[in-house]
């Protein structure tokens, strides 16, 4: 089971993609993203500024999970030699967003004001096109995790944003629930370091005062790095675990 979930965090779900040698799986999911670009979104929105929607695309798929605003955007393709409009820049991302190729994922706060001046963090649809895009030749497996994560929390209805608390600590996920119910979700490929390990609790406790009522979780890789947590409050199991469970079980 924990090979197939690593196979699959790195080669995605898409069915045609399963069992391709992987310079033919980079190249049918480059191909995929390719149609979805000019479909969905060149033809459908009329979008003249080809190469720097590409840009942007390559830049937000090598770089899951980070956050990113329109503004840094902006001035990244300025230095690329794209002059294009800011307002052109979060046009597209709202572009690629509908078209389901990305998701952006927003501060977690109840001010509208708050939400929009602060970072997003942006994943791709699927964790294997992550790869497609890399140049670093990592595995890059923890941002994988974190993607598929995403793309599940989002299948179960939950409106998901990410929590920054005052002291400067990150929860990766805040999962509300249409049916009620929070969760601050925690992604780490490996917590079996303490300082990592420590470092993801101490979020968590920060996190507990703004959601006292959130179900606390933390998701890893696979059971040999399921790290032991006093805190029976906490819950730790492994993503694939608890991708095959039924919402609510544990």
């Amino acid at each position: 089971m924990e090979k197939r979930f690593r196979e699959f965090l790195v080669e995605g779900g898409f069915p045609e993609a399963q069992g391709l040698a992987p310079a033919l799986r980079i190249e049918l999911l480059q191909g995929y993203v390719d149609t979805v670009l000019f479909r969905d979104v060149i033809e459908r929105y009329d979008v003249s500024q080809v190469a720097a929607l590409r840009w942007l695309v390559r830049h937000c798929l090598r770089s899951p999970a980070g956050s990113f605003s329109v503004h840094r955007l902006h001035q990244d393709l300025k230095a690329q030699g794209h002059g294009v409009a800011r307002d052109l820049v979060h046009a597209m991302l709202c572009h690629l967003t509908d078209a389901f190729l990305l998701s952006a994922v927003p501060l977690a706060t109840d001010s509208e004001r708050k939400r929009n001046s602060n970072p997003r963090k942006v994943y791709p649809a699927d964790p294997g096109l992550i790869k497609p895009f890399d140049a670093s030749g990592r595995a890059n497996l923890g941002h994988a995790l974190e993607t598929a994560v995403l793309n599940e929390l989002e299948r179960r209805g939950a409106e998901v944003g990410y929590v920054k608390t005052d002291e400067g600590l990150e929860v990766d996920f805040l999962a509300r629930y249409p049916g009620g119910g929070d969760e601050l979700v925690q992604v780490c490929a490996d917590s079996s370091g303490e300082a990592t390990l420590a470092r993801e609790l101490r979020a968590f406790a920060a996190a507990e005062k703004e959601h006292p009522h959130a179900v606390r979780r933390i998701l890893v890789l696979d059971r040999d790095s399921t790290p032991r947590v006093d805190t029976p409050e906490i819950r730790v199991r492994p993503g694939y675990e608890w991708l095959l469970a039924a919402p609510g079980e544990d």
